[in-house]
């Protein structure tokens, strides 16, 4: 009876219909790619898949010709997660960071009301130098 009841339960795999289910991402046709490089550094691209992926991004060196250059970057991209949701994310990366915005990211809760006051009481009021220097770190001496 055991052997009759796992024969069935192969049969009935074997024999589902699970292509919805399984979907090839690695072979969707890219319907659209742009790119472009400067010699300075500067870029830009833009690339779609028929599956619905899409990116873009544009990127230039700031202050170049300083000792310390950097690169800004400013882009997008989308897609639709596996449970049929559309995610869409937007970022800057510069001297600051990065900073993403997307309203499937988290968010922050609000700073406590009292935490508010005594930031806003402490950037009015700073300390002396002479009170600063007393909370300078000291090295520990074990």
């Amino acid at each position: 009876m055991k052997f009759l009841v796992v024969l069935a339960v192969a049969v009935a795999c074997a024999s589902a219909d699970v292509s919805h289910l399984v979907k090839d991402e690695a072979s969707a046709p890219v319907v659209r790619s742009e790119y472009e490089i400067s010699p300075e550094g500067a870029y830009n691209y833009v690339y779609e898949t028929a599956n619905g992926i899409a990116a873009q991004a544009s990127g230039v060196v700031q202050n170049a010709n300083s000792e310390y250059p950097s690169l800004a970057v400013s882009g997008s991209y989308r897609y639709v997660s596996p449970d049929g949701t559309p995610v869409e994310l937007s970022y800057v990366a510069d001297g600051e960071g990065y900073k993403p915005v997307g309203s499937h990211l988290p968010v922050a809760p609000p700073v406590p009301e009292a935490i508010a006051r005594s930031l806003a009481y402490i950037a009015a009021h700073p300390p002396s130098p002479v009170e600063a220097a007393a909370y300078v770190a000291k090295p520990f001496q074990g």
